[in-house]
């Protein structure tokens, strides 16, 4: 258990100085950094995988009907 947790910490001090890194490179503050990537970013990209996904989804059901269409058809 010790060691999730120094993994887990070990994590958090490298996504901290990542978001600190980011700020500096752009020349915004930590917090202008973390609304860009957790209040814009993050789930803009959640919502179009999910979009993605059902569109996709939908294809693959109507090119499913159609198939089996066909197979009714050519019996």
């Amino acid at each position: 258990m010790k060691m999730i947790i120094e993994w887990v910490i070990s994590l958090y001090i490298y996504c901290t100085d990542f978001i600190i890194n980011l700020a500096n490179l752009f020349n915004l503050s930590y917090y202008e950094v973390n609304f860009w990537i957790f209040i814009i970013i993050y789930p803009t990209l959640l919502f179009a995988s999910m979009l993605v996904y059902f569109i996709q989804s939908n294809r693959l059901k109507n090119h499913l009907k159609k198939e089996k269409s066909k197979l009714i058809s050519d019996e």
